[in-house]
């Protein structure tokens, strides 16, 4: 769609930007009344990630399509860009967007491999131009980035779970290493490093992964590898003195309690130090098997070099590099529209944390900015009454709030419902925390309400499932809530 097309089918409507198309971004753009305005979304995704999902989807529990929705909709009036924003002028209202695929330059058609990959696309180095679009309100919606931490060899060597790219990785770096082992040439060292998987993290995203791996291998590994089962070994590295911080002390010692039973080990306090390809304690000079290139080193200040053939990262987020270039910016705005003096401008910047996000807002989701007059900054910081920041990438002034998926949601749906209905500046935004679960592997899971209450056991997830469900229809649309039950009970496999 051009911009001209933009023009047109926007008439009289106010045009929202949405930069992202996560829980944050997604859910706002497709609760905006269409008759009042006209959403588009900017992101180099084509669609919706519905994370909890993901690691199911990485061990085949769920398949891939289970876990995503396409933001292009017959049904839905939500407009789309495939690109990344580069940057916005916030005097003009407009973002400059780069778009997300470089230019193609020829194209071949190759039989089919085993991969199902039947055309290859080259592509260029030479990035498309950019091009501004216009807008009345802007949302910030990007997101983070996993945190590596700068630790040696992690950004290139490392598996992580954000995206169904990642999951996609997982599930065939899994069985990579399970037919390597099972070639008569594996040595039975190298066996125990291709099937030794390392996850490091403890919050939910590397317990529940370990948790789904766990059931893979016992449930079906262990049938079409029988003799491979000995060699496996699942471990959990966190530099916190236990997992789970979140979750009261009492279900995170049931969760450790339950990996322990389950043959999965918990090694904390543990500092990583480098993730590197190749066989741990052997120079690759001299370096007489091949084989020892399949597997990785995982080096760290308690164990020393240990191999592994898989090391999947969750270990927090970082600021978004786009929300880092924001907070760097300066631009000058007439005092007319923030303090009524006509003779002088303001130098204005974005307020920002250094930790925890990026940009702050007051509690209608609005970005706060500091306004300086030459050399002086003005006590009284002001809002950008147009401009909104949600997800991850943005934190409420004076309110600590998890960087989760309930509140990117929450934030999303009550900032939709206030600009529906015009009435923004009456209301504040208020968390309702509606309580954190971790699977726990083998029918096992643990709940923390937000009222306190303490759930865990196997007799409990057929309840957490139903309530799973109802969060998830309030959460995305129908349809994709009826393929994933669909899909989880076995009957679109049928």
């Amino acid at each position: 769609m051009s911009t001209l097309e933009l023009e047109k089918s926007k008439g009289s409507r106010e045009r929202v930007v949405v930069l992202g198309s996560g829980w944050g971004g997604f859910n706002l753009a497709r609760n905006l009344d269409p008759k009042k305005y006209q959403a588009l979304i900017i992101s180099p995704r084509s669609y919706f990630v519905f994370t909890p999902l993901l690691a199911s989807t990485s061990v085949g529990t769920l398949e891939f399509r289970t876990a995503v929705e396409p933001i292009r909709q017959r049904s839905s009036s939500v407009d789309y860009i495939e690109g990344k924003a580069n940057n916005v002028d916030f005097a003009r209202k407009t973002v400059s967007v780069r778009p997300a695929r470089s230019a193609l330059v020829k194209t071949q058609k190759t039989p089919r491999d085993a991969a199902g990959d039947g055309i290859l696309v080259a592509r260029t180095d030479r990035q498309r131009k950019t091009f501004d679009v216009s807008y009345d309100k802007l949302v910030i919606a990007v997101g983070t980035l996993s945190q590596t931490f700068d630790i040696k060899g992690v950004k290139e060597n490392a598996f992580f779970l954000k995206d169904v790219a990642d999951a996609r990785m997982i599930r065939q770096r899994i069985l990579d290493c399970f037919e390597i082992a099972a070639l008569p040439s594996t040595p039975e060292e190298m066996k125990r490093q291709l099937l030794n998987f390392a996850v490091v993290g403890g919050g939910p995203t590397g317990i529940e992964f370990s948790a789904e791996l766990h059931d893979l291998i016992n449930d079906d590994i262990a049938i079409l590898y029988p003799s491979h089962k000995e060699y496996v070994q699942i471990s959990v590295y966190d530099v916190a003195p236990t997992v789970l911080s979140m979750f009261d002390e009492k279900l995170a010692e049931y969760a450790t309690k339950t990996f322990k039973r389950e043959g999965i080990k918990i090694r904390t306090e543990h500092h990583v130090k480098e993730l590197r390809r190749g066989a741990p304690h052997r120079p690759r000079s001299n370096d007489d098997n091949p084989l020892s290139e399949d597997v990785f080193t995982l080096k760290t200040e308690e164990e020393g070099e240990v191999g592994v053939g898989m090391c999947v990262w969750s270990t927090g987020t970082m600021m978004n590099p786009f929300v880092k270039k924001l907070l760097s910016k300066e631009w000058a705005q007439p005092l007319p529209s923030l303090k009524g003096d006509k003779s002088n401008e303001a130098t204005c910047s974005i307020d920002g944390r250094e930790h925890g996000g990026g940009i702050v807002t007051n509690d209608r989701l609005q970005v706060k900015m500091s306004v300086s007059q030459g050399s002086q900054i003005k006590a009284n910081q002001d809002t950008m009454k147009d401009v909104f920041a949600l997800g991850d990438a943005a934190n409420i002034e004076n309110a600590i709030l998890p960087a989760t998926a309930q509140v990117a949601n929450q934030k999303a749906l009550w900032l939709a419902r206030r600009l529906n209905k015009g009435d923004l500046n009456s209301k504040s935004f208020t968390f309702k925390n509606l309580g954190i679960m971790a699977y726990l592997g083998n029918w096992r899971a643990i709940m923390q309400g937000g009222n306190h209450t303490e759930i865990k056991g196997s007799v409990f997830l057929h309840l957490s499932y139903s309530d799973h469900t109802l969060t998830a229809i309030q959460e995305s649309s129908m349809d994709t809530v009826a393929r994933r039950v669909l899909d989880d009970g076995g009957i679109l496999a049928q």
